[in-house]
């Protein structure tokens, strides 16, 4: 048995102008609906909007966490997931909320990388 794909015998010939005329209609009439249905659903979604309605899932973070997370970033001790786990959130949705987390993160390990400042002994 040889492997391959099948092979079509029948030979195509193509449609005689009155069906090619029929596709372009009921091609025409989707597009039409198409743009009737978006139409409306911008409209829809525009009024929403004046009534002070907005789509999409509600966020978790808000003002306090992101305070709570950019204070606990430098500190290179915790890892990102902790500080996500720690405050009921993904590390995804810290990148997506604090811009500047690997500036954060960099600087708290360079501040940890350099010696501590010997008392007089």
């Amino acid at each position: 048995m040889a492997l391959g794909s099948p092979r079509c015998t029948k030979t195509w010939t193509p449609p005689p102008p009155g069906g090619r005329l029929v596709f372009h209609v009921f091609a025409a009439l989707a597009e039409f609906i198409r743009e009737l249905i978006v139409a409306g659903t911008r409209e829809g979604l525009a009024a929403a909007r004046a009534r002070g309605r907005v789509g999409g899932r509600p966020t978790v973070m808000n003002a306090d966490l992101i305070r709570a997370a950019r204070d606990m970033l430098p500190n290179p001790e915790a890892s990102v997931t902790a500080i996500a786990k720690l405050l009921g959130v993904s590390p995804g949705t810290l990148y997506n909320h604090i811009p500047d987390l690997r500036e954060l993160r960099a600087a708290g390990r360079a501040r940890a990388a350099l010696p501590t400042a010997q008392t007089g002994q």
